[in-house]
Order: C-alpha cells, then structure tokens, then sequence
C-alpha cells in the first residue's frame, strides 16, 4: 500500500467538509457550495502573524539558545488510535511523551500528531524552505504542561513539523499506512495492529539539533495565534514506492494544505547546531593565505 495514495483516497469524499465542519481546502471549496474555502476562513485566520510560511533558510538568524531538544516518551512503542476527522489523518498519542529545551519556556505534552499532503509530490508540505515544499510535512502537536502560569499566549501551543522526501524505504511507517485503510469515511477511527514509537517516525536523534524557529498560529480553523512553531531542516524519508501515488488512479484527489501566509516583520531564527564551519579542504587552504597576508603585514 502506498502512504499518499491512501492519504488522498481519504480526502476525496465530498461529505466530509459537511459533515466534520463548515471550513474546507481550496480544492474542496470548488466542487462544494457547503464549505468555505482558507481565503474566507473565520477567527483569527485573517490575522498577520498566520501559518504556515515560507522559510528562507539563509536569512535565518542564528540562536544561540535554541539547543537540542530533550524527549521523554519518544521512545515508549505504543499502538495508537488512528483517526479520519474529515480534514486529516490524526493520530491520538495520549499524555506519555513530552519534550523539553530547544530554547522552549517550559515543557510540553505531545497530544496528537497528523499530516498534510498533496496530489503533486512537490506541493504537499505546508511550510517551504527557500520557495521548495515537498511531498508531505506531520505535525507533532504539543500544549504547554502549565498553562496557568502561561504569561504569554503566543506559546501555548508547541508544534514539532517535519518535511517528507522521497528516499529510503521506511517500515516504521507500515503499521501507520495499514491503518488508513481501515478508516475511509470521516469520523472513523482504528487502533494500529502494531506498536511503535514517535522516534520511529522521526529522522535520527542528532539530526533534530537543526531546526527553524518561529511564532505562528493553527493552520486551521480558527487560526489561534498561539503557536511555537519548530520546522526541523531533515526530512522525513520515505521510499517512492510508499509516497507517490499511482498515476492510472481514477479516484478523485484532494489536498489539505493551507496555502503559505505573510511573514511580515516577524524574525526566524535557527538553532546553533554544532558542526564545523567551514568545508574539511578549505582550512587547509586558507592556513597558507593567512600566513602570508601576516607576514606581508608585519614587515
């Protein structure tokens, strides 16, 4: 079974933007007169500090205290509850992970996580880096342990979002993509018949010290502007053979991705991931350079 296929084949039924609630994507506004599309969505959705963005990765400001992440319950193999809600595939993670650090106010617990996709391999994801989306991006969604002595709104919220490339076979994914199957319709939900992990889903450990930071809303209805957003520079890989969709398919396709917002004046930053500065040639070349600019200097 192939994950986008199966994911587009959950989204091509019209009653679900009727029957989940009256917001819908741009696709489904056009063939439904029941729903409003992301250009008339209601809240704060027409607010300026929206998600998601384009991410130009070079004008990024370094950090300096966005460090690595600490993860508790990443590891702990659950078989979780898979749910269609009409606009995405979302799976229930219970109250067993959290995370902590990466420059984050305090800690916070993952509840959910789901995925936008697309009929088109290059325009699944929601946010960009420089201009480029790919064919996929899941959202870890976390809310802040205490709220109560939240001071400020803009963080109760705390979304983990990761790119999805063509790459490697990925069978940590298999039990995730079996499960859709069992859940056509919206409002159905199923129990994964194997356990797994968050970590199973994600890149390697040490490759999650690179990441994007930025403060943004929902991507969804009503678009609260209370969101901590971390867009992690690794993707996701998962084989072309489990991502693309089939060509000859004649069922209908949709996409639930919200078109990009305005940055505006708010700053992006990057995390102070550590590696080396320069490449491994280019210090050997530089050595002799310097030496002679010195000694030309000192005479």
């Amino acid at each position: 079974m192939r994950l986008l296929l199966a994911l587009l084949a959950l989204a091509a039924s019209r009653p679900l933007a009727r029957a989940e609630s009256h917001w819908c994507y741009a696709t489904q506004a056009k063939d439904s007169r029941d729903c409003v599309g992301p250009d008339q969505w209601g809240g704060q959705c027409q607010k300026d500090r929206q998600s998601p963005i384009n991410i130009a990765t070079t004008k990024a400001r370094v950090n300096e205290s966005l460090g690595p992440f600490s993860f508790s319950g990443y590891d702990k193999k659950e078989k979780w509850t898979v749910q269609n809600n009409g606009h995405s595939v979302m799976v229930s993670l219970g109250n067993g992970a959290t995370i902590a650090g990466g420059g984050l106010a305090s800690p916070y617990r993952a509840k959910q996580l789901h995925l936008h996709w697309s009929r088109v391999p290059d325009a699944g994801s929601e946010h960009s880096l420089d201009g480029d989306r790919s064919a996929m991006e899941m959202h870890i969604v976390h809310e802040k342990e205490n709220k109560k002595e939240a001071q400020d709104p803009k963080d109760e919220i705390a979304v983990l979002a990761f790119l999805v490339e063509p790459g490697n076979k990925n069978e940590d994914f298999q039990p995730l993509v079996e499960a859709l199957s069992a859940i056509p319709r919206p409002m159905m939900s199923t129990t994964m018949k194997q356990s797994i992990s968050l970590f199973d889903l994600l890149p390697e450990k040490e490759k999650l010290r690179h990441y994007f930071r930025y403060l943004g809303s929902l991507t969804t209805p009503g678009c609260e502007e209370k969101v901590v957003w971390t867009v992690f520079a690794e993707p996701i890989q998962l084989h072309m053979d489990q991502l693309y969709y089939d060509g000859e398919q004649k069922q209908k396709m949709t996409d639930n991705v919200r078109p990009l917002q305005p940055r505006g004046q708010r700053p992006v930053f990057r995390s102070q991931a550590p590696g080396q500065l320069l490449p491994s040639p280019l210090p050997a070349l530089l050595a002799p350079t310097l030496t002679c600019l010195v000694a030309g200097f000192l005479r």
